[in-house]
């Protein structure tokens, strides 16, 4: 298999087979939802949504390191795919997790901490936002927002204002002056597309789908930011190896190995337990998660941070 330019190469095929199994099984899981007439099973089966939509998300973020497959086309095509199960546009996802990886625990992505000047009401509202799975909305609506209303993003930036430092989005929102448009438009739409197929070719009801996704912007959007929180203020280092059970690992695709990640992105999820480094901290996710929901802390001095 061609090499990522790591010494390790790119399970194409694996990735494939786990792609077209995991997306065939959350099919499964919305038609459970939807007919189901046990309301145990329908919440067996969001619960179960909620962690193979995971390992969807987890290879659209191979994608966007352009690592899920050795063709460049096939990488591509296979991200757009999986991106219509988030539902988002991979473009788009692409271009703001490659700007995560420039400013990660910088001034603009520290969320955790509350620095000087910094908005109370909106720091906290951002932060439960992620905990409550409220962030996860966020992307498809921002995906549409963007494609039927381009320039509405461009006013929310609040470039030169505190609340875009604040929040980032003067530097996320900024970096889709470059993105090509009509490209985000078109995955936008395939997106769509899919989504409404599930629906009518699975005959979906709206209570079914609602519960599978809300099961999965709780579990996802609570790793979003566990693998950061309180962890040291730099671009590469600044992210946790966390501790879990091995089969949550498995399933979200050593996703919790987040440091070695950060350290090496071209690296597929295959070989990232090689990068874990054992001489370093590795808090549980539970740790981490309970503690924040104690909400940001005081923005720790220099001499505390070391």
């Amino acid at each position: 298999m061609p090499s990522t330019g790591e010494d390790v190469p790119i399970p194409n095929t694996l990735n494939t087979v786990l792609l077209a199994t995991a997306l065939l099984t959350c099919a499964g899981c919305l038609w459970l939802a939807s007919h189901a007439e046990s309301l145990a099973l329908r919440l067996l089966a969001a619960g179960a949504f909620s962690y193979v939509n995971n390992t969807v998300f987890s290879l659209l973020h191979e994608a966007t390191h352009g690592v899920l497959h050795s063709s460049r086309r096939a990488n591509d095509w296979l991200g757009r795919l999986a991106a219509a199960f988030f539902p988002t546009s991979y473009t788009l996802q692409r271009t703001f997790h490659l700007t995560h990886h420039r400013n990660n625990r910088t001034e603009l992505e520290q969320f955790d901490y509350l620095r000087p000047g910094d908005n109370r009401f909106l720091k906290h509202a951002q932060w439960y936002s992620i905990l409550t799975g409220l962030y996860w909305a966020f992307v498809p609506l921002g995906c549409v927002a963007f494609a039927l209303f381009p320039g509405l993003l461009q006013r929310l930036r609040g470039t030169g204002t505190r609340y875009g430092e604040q929040t980032g989005a003067d530097a996320y929102l900024g970096r889709l002056e470059d993105a090509p448009g009509s490209t985000i438009r078109l995955e936008a739409l395939l997106s769509l597309g899919v989504q409404v197929g599930l629906v009518l070719g699975l005959d979906l009801t709206a209570s079914g789908w609602a519960l599978c996704y809300a099961a999965f912007a709780i579990n996802w959007s609570s790793l979003q930011y566990a693998d950061h929180a309180w962890s040291p203020l730099d671009v590469r280092d600044g992210a946790w190896d966390l501790r879990v059970a091995a089969p949550v690992r498995w399933l979200f695709l050593n996703y919790h190995y987040h440091r070695a990640h950060h350290r090496h992105p071209r690296v597929p999820w295959l070989y990232l337990g090689r990068y874990v480094d054992p001489e370093v901290p590795r808090p549980s996710f539970l740790r981490i998660w309970l503690s924040m929901w104690r909400g940001p802390r005081p923005l720790p001095s220099p001499v505390e941070e070391r």
